[in-house]
């Protein structure tokens, strides 16, 4: 909370969003004064875009445009050539480009107007979109111009091309957010009403997007490392980032295509895994909408993020120069800031996920272990949601911690990627470190969930829970494991497909708009809400999936089906693990016989 209200008092986010001029007034708002700049404070409402007023020949000193700037209402279309087009111009389309303390009238008649006023002739300019300037259409003015911006973004540090980049993009990742939203809503949808039909088509949706999404990521890769007109920083930084993202997505693309190949055989078996868990959440009133209220939460939630992240990039001491000017000093230390709230975003953001896996694991556990399935307790979600605030928040905190600490070392890995790349050996070790980091904390969110449906069965914290979760699935792993993974293999695909098919739309919106643009990090911040968005929703089946399973081991464990200790489970769900359990054995003893009768058959025959 003390860098977000740090952020929010020494920042000034509009400054990237909207530009200022020289005098230290942003525009496109009502500004405050600065002391000792007299042309500071003024009402910049209907003045939204950057004129500056030697724009044919602008310099750039310590990452500062040298010329004039000042805030315009509009920007001149036509060539004007003397202080009575200027005039003219101010009078027709109430857009001023001389000094703010020179009147209209006094353009012709001042005779330091040509000082106060912009170098004649002012080319004819266009608004461009990214920083709302005014950009010269003249060849020669605007090339000047180009070159001078280039070295200015390229001079900026990876931090503030990051946040130029955001939000340049912000607009385009709100929609590629409700097009995330979209498609997960229609997933849930789907896995709870048409499961047979669902397996077929979203194996081969799958299947399609990330070949699709691989083929796309290396032509633009192609693209844009062909192309000669890449001069920016932001731009080399696309055509390294979609290589990485080219060989992640193939990389990812084989293996998934491999397990589906493996996995083909045991489709229905799949189906009938989701009609049972389809009609547990049936029987709780209000458990599919769950994920809505994650959803508005986690919204809430980044949108605060994002607008702290602004603020921190642009904090930083307004002071008055000598002309009257005024100049913005960045705060020392603001990085370093930046990365403690970058870790709050993931920690934050794993927190409400685990909020979430609780309340749906207490409903299971509330309703399976009800005698009369007939008459199901009321208000389970309610209850569990009370439970969850008064006893086991400090367990949400510790799963969604160690989450986070598995999940920062990945990306520290990731960021030193490019420093290894060229040293065959220290890259295979990285290769190595990935993996395994990757791996721990895949099983680290399987035993959570696992660690939260004990929690809500025995009340006891997190660290008794989650031991007791890991002794009970110990015992159990030969009935249970081959059942929850080919489930939670199927929901993986459910996720994504939801972030191949946002990430291709990011692609597709981000690419129209290359200039000045470092979208590499606005399309993975696309891609890691698109896959929170779709692990929020397709949660609800993966936890009531665990939480079934895991009732159903304690179960068996504490019951014996008699009169005194009867078992709470259905019929269909005991009959449906039996089955699966034979399978299983099944398969086992077929492949021990086939490898018995074939060294039994084997002959040695003599060497001649």
């Amino acid at each position: 909370m003390f860098i977000s209200g740090y952020a929010v008092v020494a920042g000034a986010a509009e400054r990237l969003v909207l530009g200022y001029d020289s005098f230290g007034n942003i525009c496109g708002r009502k500004n405050t004064p600065v002391e000792g700049a007299n042309l500071s404070g003024l009402d910049m409402t209907n003045k939204k875009y950057v004129f500056f007023l030697n724009s044919c020949s602008l310099e750039i000193q310590s990452l500062k445009i040298s010329s004039l700037s000042l805030c315009v209402s509009s920007c001149p279309q036509e060539q004007l050539n003397s202080l009575e087009d200027l005039q003219s111009f101010a009078r027709n389309n109430g857009s001023f480009l001389c000094i703010y303390n020179l009147s209209v009238s006094s353009y012709t008649l001042n005779p330091k107007a040509a000082q106060l006023c912009p170098t004649l002739p002012v080319p004819p300019s266009k608004s461009f979109p990214l920083f709302n300037r005014c950009v010269p259409q003249n060849p020669e003015c605007y090339s000047k111009y180009a070159s001078v911006l280039i070295s200015m973004v390229n001079e900026m540090d990876v931090f503030h091309r990051i946040l130029s980049g955001i939000l340049a993009g912000r607009d385009t990742v709100i929609g590629l957010s409700v097009l995330a939203l979209a498609f997960s809503l229609i997933l849930v949808l789907a896995f709870r009403f048409i499961q047979t039909l669902l397996i077929h088509t979203l194996i081969a949706l799958v299947v399609f997007g990330l070949l699709f999404l691989s083929g796309v990521l290396w032509w633009l890769h192609y693209d844009y490392r062909n192309d000669p007109s890449t001069e920016l920083e932001t731009e080399k930084e696309n055509v390294k980032f979609l290589l990485g993202y080219a060989i992640f997505s193939t990389i990812v693309t084989v293996v998934l295509l491999s397990l589906i190949f493996v996995l083909r055989k045991r489709l229905q078996f799949a189906v009938q895994l989701f009609r049972i868990v389809g009609k547990i959440i049936g029987r709780i009133p209000f458990l599919l909408f769950q994920p809505l209220w994650t959803f508005l939460i986690l919204v809430v939630f980044w949108v605060f993020w994002v607008a702290v992240l602004l603020s921190l990039g642009t904090a930083g001491t307004a002071q008055s120069t000598s002309g009257g000017q005024v100049e913005y000093r960045a705060l020392s230390g603001i990085c370093y800031m930046a990365w403690y709230h970058f870790v709050g975003l993931i920690w934050t953001s794993e927190f409400i996920l685990a909020c979430q896996q609780m309340v749906i694991a207490g409903a299971v556990v509330t309703c399976y272990f009800n005698r009369n399935k007939n008459n199901p307790p009321p208000h389970p979600v309610l209850s569990s949601i009370s439970v969850l605030f008064c006893y086991h928040l400090g367990t949400a905190v510790k799963g969604s911690l160690l989450i986070t600490i598995l999940r920062i070392p990945r990306i520290v890995l990731l960021y030193l990627y490019d420093i290894l790349n060229q040293k065959k050996n220290a890259k295979c070790l990285f290769n190595c470190c990935f993996c395994w980091v990757c791996c721990q904390k895949s099983c680290l969110r399987y035993f959570n969930q696992h660690a939260y449906t004990t929690t809500a069965i025995n009340g006891t914290n997190f660290c008794t829970s989650a031991k007791d979760a890991v002794c009970i699935l110990a015992r159990n792993s030969a009935k249970l494991a081959s059942i929850s993974c080919f489930g939670d293999f199927l929901l993986f695909l459910g996720k994504v497909f939801v972030v191949c098919f946002t990430v291709f739309g990011g692609l597709m919106a981000f690419n129209y708009h290359r200039e000045l643009q470092a979208w590499v990090v606005p399309l993975l911040l696309v891609g890691f809400f698109a896959y929170l968005m779709s692990h929020s929703f397709l949660s609800v089946f993966e936890v009531t999936a665990d939480a079934m399973f895991l009732c159903f081991a304690i179960d068996m464990e504490t019951n014996d089906g008699t009169a005194e200790k009867p078992y709470f489970v259905d019929q269909e769900l005991l009959t449906f693990v039996s089955q699966s359990n034979k399978l299983t054995e099944g398969r086992k003893h077929r492949n021990t016989r086939s490898f018995q009768d074939n060294e039994d058959g084997t002959e040695l025959q003599p060497m001649v």
